[in-house]
């Protein structure tokens, strides 16, 4: 049994619960669909380092996203039916969940780092959602 590093190898949870170790590559994500199908009931268990704001905004339609900080800290930004939400990201062990459908963001406080774990399936990235034209 192997102990991959969340870093450099994702963990995909499929549908039937089984995990498969993925590691990261630049086309992962157009891979993750080819692989498993759109990604449909699939989740990702992945982990991010940050040390600069998020340059896009995310939107996971098919359910709620969970983070979980390991270090560092942060500002999520979060947006849904026309009303933007400040929530401080700031506690190591601390977990905050994203409701399905509402898009999100970060600010970088001090070089942090995240702990993801998304359900893949339809997720969207923006510029901006409170600004579609841009």
């Amino acid at each position: 049994m192997s102990q991959p590093a969340l870093r450099s190898t994702f963990i995909v949870l499929d549908p039937r619960q089984a995990a498969t170790p993925v590691p990261v590559t630049p086309g992962l994500y157009e891979a993750l669909d080819a692989d498993f199908q759109g990604f449909a009931g699939c989740w990702l268990m992945a982990e991010h380092a940050f040390t600069a704001d998020w340059p896009t905004w995310e939107m996971h339609p098919k359910g709620d996203e969970i983070l979980y900080l390991l270090s560092g800290e942060a500002t999520l930004h979060l947006y849904a039916d026309g009303v933007e939400r400040e929530l401080p990201f700031n506690t190591p062990g601390g977990c905050v969940i994203i409701p399905k459908g509402v898009w999100h963001t970060a600010k970088v406080r001090s070089a942090c780092t995240l702990l993801f774990i998304t359900p893949g399936e339809g997720t969207r990235n923006v510029v901006d959602p409170r600004n579609p034209e841009a």
